[in-house]
């Protein structure tokens, strides 16, 4: 497993933070019970198992539904 912190545009409102969550409990390989949008830091944090899903495939996923990444950090854990 790894965990990532994306890091995304300035988020505009709450309804966002739904809408993140369910673009990336959607993605194969992410952990959901981890999945976390800080709405004030305008950061999603994740765990996911890269033997399933790379951090590019998370990303692409949540700018797909409109939402820019500026940047990922990822570590094992």
């Amino acid at each position: 497993m790894k965990k990532a912190v994306i890091n995304l545009e300035e988020l505009a409102c709450p309804t966002c933070i739904k809408k993140i969550e369910a673009a990336a409990a959607s993605v194969k390989g992410v952990d959901k019970s981890s999945i976390k949008v800080m709405f004030n830091a305008s950061k999603l944090k994740v765990n996911f198992n890269e033997k399933e899903v790379t951090i590019e495939g998370i990303e692409k996923t949540i700018e797909d539904i409109g939402y820019p990444v500026i940047k990922a950090k990822v570590v094992t854990i």
